[in-house]
């Protein structure tokens, strides 16, 4: 099978028109999706660039809303060409016998059942259906419904629409995925005042400190499921499987045109999936330390230590390190603390664990508190200090645990459009509880077990954070710590620091998959970056069973593994 070209188009001269009164593009977001999956693609900033007999599939992500241009893909599909879009293409909607239909600001999308699994009502932000006519000249198959505000809402409007096109189809989602990642990572706009707290009282986020879950883009009563023990927690990775959405569909619409597109996996060759665990100084006591670092010792893995001003004496520093153990920094901006959201600021507290710790190192940080403020100064600031991972996104309250910014998998956040939406160069790793085990309104170690499972599934990190102060002081909480390294273990997750998870994931994306010769072995450039990463090969649904398959995405794969350098292991 030959391996297909695939091209993204982000028009710049639209992008430019949105970004000069202020508009976003977060659609230009598809190429973080495909970049983490390890997809190869090329961008396009024009179709001026674009010369059709280079390309097997066009995702528009956005179009300059040129009839010319959109005639121009028409005709490409009618050849043989595959052309994806995601809520776009809407000038296009009369030349497919279909009625643009008014947007949908809240939607929940229910796909049909698929052998590889079952997905909950998807939640997203933009819809804009098409209306199908009840008879055509068009071939148009269907797929999936969307329903408004709520799941449970009337599903009369398509997901997804194919059209037979010539030789070629034209498949558009209704639903601007790539932006509703964005709004359920990152939030629908900046951090400027309180969020709106849970009705129950589980999760009181209007407390007049501004932070991370103020930008929750989830709703209290659909997003949120109950454990054994009436635990709420928030369920679901939303943006995770939007991510499998696209790549799923990209995946089969390919071989089902007798073409491949191999991708690089997740994890090494033999990980299911990562955890990881951080640490929070607060109240910095030498004794709290070296409980936990006992209590490690005793499980033998490696953590994050985030340090809070005025942190720990020199020796405890050292033993962290000893140990192998990573330090980061906990920015402290708390009013009630003296302390301000400045950068300056930022600055003088990184210099001030560098020099307490003897280290020039510190690549991580997360906020205490989780505080957070605007869009994106702070991956600026830690830009700028040489900080390559935060790990602030996760819940301050027991009651918006789980999955609270709809992933568990490391991401570049995107900037506003006063940076020209450009990719942050700052791996986000956020976290999905903190200690469990203390009493209410914090979480019980109920949730353990369904965020393991989730996050096994989806192949993402599963991180938690437990304070020192907590594993010295209180049982209950080292029970829950014992318990997540148990269950995680049994599961067959591996532990790794959030510098190593850094590190992997960008040997992983050096690799580029050039083309598939003709045993069906990829060929790749940089290929020696990472040993024991993992080739997945996508195969037609109705080959011959053969060695080594599996299902990735929906689709059969032949698994291929890189040789040489090395991936971080487990101890």
């Amino acid at each position: 099978m030959r391996m297909a070209r695939v091209g993204v188009l982000v028009d710049e001269r639209m992008a430019a028109k949105r970004r000069r009164y202020g508009l976003n593009v977060f659609e230009g977001y598809i190429t973080e999706v495909l970049a983490h999956a390890g997809i190869p693609y090329r961008l396009l900033h024009s179709l001026l660039e674009w010369n059709g007999n280079d390309w097997d599939v066009m995702i528009v992500a956005l179009d300059d809303d040129n009839p010319e241009d959109l005639e121009r893909l028409y005709r490409w599909a009618e050849a043989g060409g595959i052309v994806i879009a995601y809520g776009g293409l809407n000038k296009l909607a009369g030349r497919l016998n279909c009625v643009c239909l008014r947007p949908m600001n809240e939607v929940y999308a229910h796909l049909p059942s698929v052998p590889s699994g079952e997905y909950p009502p998807l939640r997203a932000f933009r819809a804009i259906p098409w209306e199908t006519p009840d008879a055509s000249e068009i071939r148009i198959e269907s797929s999936g419904h969307v329903s408004e505000r709520s799941p449970h809402a009337s599903r009369d409007v398509d997901l997804l629409q194919r059209f037979a096109v010539g030789q070629g189809t034209i498949e558009r989602f209704s639903v601007n995925i790539p932006a509703a990642i964005v709004a359920l990572q990152q939030g629908l706009e900046p951090v400027l005042k309180d969020g709106l707290p849970a009705a129950d009282g589980s999760a009181a986020l209007d407390e007049g400190i501004l932070k991370a879950d103020d930008g929750m883009a989830l709703d209290w009563e659909w997003d949120r499921l109950h454990t054994e023990t009436g635990q709420a927690y928030l369920a679901y990775p939303y943006a995770d499987y939007w991510r499998e959405v696209i790549i799923g569909h990209l995946l089969e619409t390919i071989v089902n045109k007798d073409m491949t597109l191999p991708f690089i996996g997740y994890w090494p060759d033999g990980v299911k999936s990562v955890a990881t665990i951080s640490h929070d100084s607060d109240g910095n006591l030498d004794e709290y330390a070296w409980s936990t670092l006992e209590l490690l010792g005793h499980h033998q893995l490696q953590s994050t230590w985030c340090m809070l001003e005025p942190g720990y004496s020199a020796s405890v520093y050292h033993r962290i390190q000893q140990d192998g153990h990573e330090l980061a920094l906990h920015y402290n901006s708390l009013q009630l603390d003296n302390r301000i959201w400045d950068q300056a600021e930022f600055n003088r507290q990184l210099q001030w664990l560098q020099g307490a710790a003897s280290s020039d190192s510190i690549r991580t940080n997360k906020n205490h508190y989780t505080r957070f403020e605007g869009w994106g100064e702070l991956f600026r600031w830690c830009e700028e200090a040489g900080i390559v991972v935060d790990q602030t996104r996760g819940p301050s309250k027991g009651g918006n645990v789980g999955f609270l910014f709809g992933t568990c998998h490391p991401f570049f956040p995107i900037a506003w459009s006063e940076e020209d939406n450009r990719l942050y160069e700052v791996l986000e790793i956020g976290f999905l509880t903190q200690d469990m085990g203390i009493g209410l309104p914090w979480a019980d170690d109920s949730i353990i077990a369904p965020l393991l499972a989730r996050t096994m599934s989806v192949e993402g990190v599963a991180h938690f954070l437990f304070h020192q102060i907590h594993i010295h002081t209180k049982p209950a909480v080292v029970e829950a710590f014992n318990r997540v390294v148990r269950e995680a273990r049994q599961a067959g997750f591996v532990f790794w620091t959030s510098a190593q998870i850094y590190e992997w994931e960008m040997r992983r994306r050096r690799i580029r998959i050039t083309h598939v010769d003709e045993t069906g072995l990829a060929l790749v450039e940089d290929g020696t970056a990472c040993r024991d990463a993992v080739i997945w090969i996508p195969i037609h649904a109705n080959a011959g069973k053969q060695d080594g398959e599996e299902v990735r995405f929906g689709v059969r794969c032949m698994k291929q593994v890189a040789q040489m350098s090395s991936a971080p292991r487990e101890e």
